[in-house]
């Protein structure tokens, strides 16, 4: 048998390390397709002068444009038998992405365990994203609940990871060369300064986007993400409606938050993660965000912001009920630090 279905829980082993397949060279491309497919504007990532400004050879391609590439790679050895993509720790970005760099990714099993019923079960995985010269530019962990091929077939033992509950202020990386001593604030479109910024401060982001069905088809094959669960509808077991991809979800949050956190710049950490709730075509979404914490970085002038970013379909603010889940309109819930000027 030439073709392959794809791995399902029972097939994964503690420790395995998993190539990837497929290296891609990214480019100019992508990025406009990026910046079509969301309303991204953040400027470090549109414009060259304004990069070239801030220290760096040019813009570099955005961190999310990274993050799905990454992530897209590891589909077909992980999740193309997915039940759903839970959530995210233990992530940094550890150097920009250039255009014509050539993006390659490995995965390492982390965790196991079966879910009660015994027809599905939860994969960790630390992946790591290289350039073309080998260095690694993202690692993250992520989980997601796969099938099991044959419900009676015997469990891999269980082991669940101890994941840091954020990265560490001091195990940021910046940049090399950034250099925010000649920022351009108008350039940028806001005037907030990392100084601004108060802990437990909260942002309505004010606008929101009606998600449709051919834009997340686009998306998932730009990052070539082969998840079954999202392009085949016989394999949900609701009503047919399309799934939307997660990353999704985040990529238009990001870029909705530029109303409040236009100078937000690179992201610099994923600290935890959740898809609390699905996400289906014709969902308006909305976002909101809450400072977290400050950290002053070793370079001058540039600060870090752990942020708190929450997708929704409904009011801003309005993220568990009184039980501590989920309220059932929150559909992201991320935590990540980005660089900002001072």
């Amino acid at each position: 048998m030439k073709a392959t279905t794809g791995r399902f829980f029972e097939d994964f082993r503690l420790g395995e390390v998993i190539v990837h397949a497929v290296p891609r060279t990214v480019g100019p491309g992508e990025r406009a397709l990026y910046h079509a497919l969301y309303p991204a504007r953040h400027v470090l990532y549109s414009s060259d002068e304004f990069a070239r400004r801030c220290g760096l050879p040019g813009a570099p391609l955005d961190d999310l444009i990274v993050f799905h590439m990454v992530l897209g790679k590891s589909v077909p050895d992980i999740s193309l038998n997915a039940v759903a993509n839970l959530g995210y720790a233990e992530g940094r970005w550890l150097a920009p992405v250039w255009p014509g760099d050539t993006l390659r990714a490995e995965s390492e099993i982390i965790g196991l365990k079966q879910n009660s019923g015994g027809r599905s079960g939860i994969v960790w995985l630390r992946t790591t994203g290289f350039n073309q010269h080998g260095a690694a530019v993202l690692s993250y962990v992520r989980w997601v609940m796969v099938r099991k091929r044959d419900p009676q077939a015997a469990a891999p033992e269980t082991a669940v990871p101890e994941l840091a509950p954020a990265v560490a202020p001091g195990d940021l990386v910046v940049p090399a060369g950034l250099d925010f001593s000649s920022y351009d604030f108008a350039g940028a479109g806001e005037r907030h300064r990392w100084g601004d910024y108060k802990v437990g401060e909260r942002i309505d982001h004010v606008d929101g986007v009606t998600l449709s069905e051919a834009e997340h088809m686009m998306a998932t094959r730009l990052w070539q993400n082969t998840a079954r669960v999202h392009f085949d509808v016989t394999q949900r077991p609701d009503d047919g409606r399309r799934l939307i991809y997660g990353g999704h979800v985040i990529s238009m949050a990001r870029a909705l938050s530029f109303n409040g956190l236009a100078n937000a710049q690179p992201l610099v950490a994923l600290n935890a993660g959740s898809h609390a709730n699905p996400c289906f075509a014709g969902d308006t979404l909305r976002a909101w965000s809450e400072v977290l914490d400050k950290a002053e970085t070793p370079v001058p002038g540039i600060g870090a912001l752990r942020l708190r970013l929450v997708a929704t379909t409904g009011a801003p603010f309005a993220l568990r009920g009184p039980d501590g889940r989920y309220l059932p309109e929150v559909l992201l819930d991320l935590d990540f630090w980005a660089l900002a000027p001072c």
